[in-house]
């Protein structure tokens, strides 16, 4: 089959690879129908994931059709329509029960979080879904059978950045009249500003430097900053909110702007990207206000401004989403026409673009934002 894999630092390709099998008899195969590229895929290219091995396949938004099924499967059956939550997931661990399910305590041999679709050994050495089929462990417990009205532009994203900006706003606590502050207007942040509105918040700031995803987040009817145009962003949103917002939500974690410095200690591995977002929510959160982080961080941080969080009462809030909570709440408000994430689809290709499309999306081409990529 064909799959876009890593080939070492900044260096994509599409490739043929052997197609996958069922090894357990819980796994099912999953003939792939639409994936996209995540923003924390492009933390794979840079180098800052550990243990990604040449060859492997990415992805890990993924949707499809049933091909093949285990002997012990019984949620789906070959010919489903499914979403595949990107968390692999056991299902019967403490965790699971507790649905913690991005922090599963079975699916990854090699760490103590839960397993990720096409996120390096460190996450589990599963193959991802930008390929042309994708197997599914734990069957009976990720994949979600899709209605048939909706088409996979409207689902395909309850794999990942659906949840995981809902998510980011419930874990904020962000209720009706508050003040939210939006850091990075990528997918996840575009849709972090829409879900802050769904829950009633009365003022919403989202920043960025990038014009042309400042110019979609003001579509959305919120303010905007460019930190890029402020000294200090962080005080300047402090001042015009005269005293910092409600909550604040980081969306970058490694995607931030990075000093000389911080790329010098990126390379060296004495911290995992850059902190400006972290810097930046120091300042911008009231006292007292929550700043819920979901945004992928790497590796410890050097001059991580803790003290400034501790003086002034702020609650943190962080991790990988637990997408299996969120899948069925967040497909009943698609299907009604409560929700839609289809706007900041900027690009559709085929699977044979994926070198293309991880390059205008890296480098943030042709007012990319969002990639949907067919088989």
């Amino acid at each position: 089959m064909k799959a876009i894999v890593y080939e070492g630092i900044k260096n994509v390709k599409v490739k043929e690879v052997s197609d996958p099998s069922i090894e357990k008899a819980d796994d099912i195969i999953v003939k792939v129908t639409s994936t996209a590229i995540c923003g924390s895929d492009l933390h794979l290219i840079h180098g800052m994931v550990p243990n990604m091995p040449k060859g492997f396949v990415l992805g890990h938004e993924t949707m499809g059709i049933v091909e093949e099924i285990g002997k012990d499967v019984h949620k789906v059956k070959k010919g489903d329509r499914v979403i595949v939550p990107f968390p692999i997931s056991c299902g019967h661990c403490w965790f699971c029960q507790h649905d913690l399910w991005s922090q599963c305590d079975n699916s990854n041999e090699n760490g103590e979080v839960g397993a990720i679709f096409g996120y390096s050994n460190t996450y589990g050495g599963y193959d991802g879904g930008q390929a042309e089929y994708l197997r599914v462990p734990y069957a009976n417990i990720g994949p979600t059978i899709v209605p048939e009205e909706l088409a996979d532009e409207q689902v395909l994203f309850l794999t990942d950045i659906l949840p995981t900006s809902y998510w980011g706003v419930e874990n904020g606590g962000v209720k009706s009249g508050d003040t939210v502050v939006v850091l990075g207007c990528g997918p996840v942040g575009l849709l972090t500003i829409k879900w802050a509105a769904f829950q009633g918040a009365k003022r919403i700031i989202a920043v960025d430097y990038v014009g042309y995803r400042l110019e979609h987040a003001k579509k959305y009817g919120v303010e905007v900053v460019n930190f890029e145009e402020h000294d200090n962003a962080g005080e300047y949103i402090k001042e015009i909110t005269h005293g910092g917002a409600d909550v604040v939500i980081d969306c970058v974690g490694m995607d931030g702007k990075m000093t000389a410095i911080e790329m010098v200690e990126t390379a060296l591995k004495l911290q995992g990207g850059s902190k400006s977002a972290i810097e930046i929510a120091t300042q911008a959160v009231r006292k007292g206000g929550t700043v819920s982080m979901v945004g992928v961080y790497g590796a410890r941080y050097n001059n991580f401004p803790l003290g400034d969080f501790f003086a002034r009462n702020i609650t943190l809030k962080m991790g990988q989403c637990p997408a299996q909570s969120y899948v069925n709440r967040i497909m009943t408000l698609i299907k009604t026409g409560k929700f839609d994430a289809t706007d900041i689809i900027t690009h559709k290709l085929t699977l044979d673009k994926g070198e293309h499309a991880y390059e205008i999306f890296d480098k943030k081409q042709d007012n990319c934002i969002k990639v949907i990529l067919k088989p």
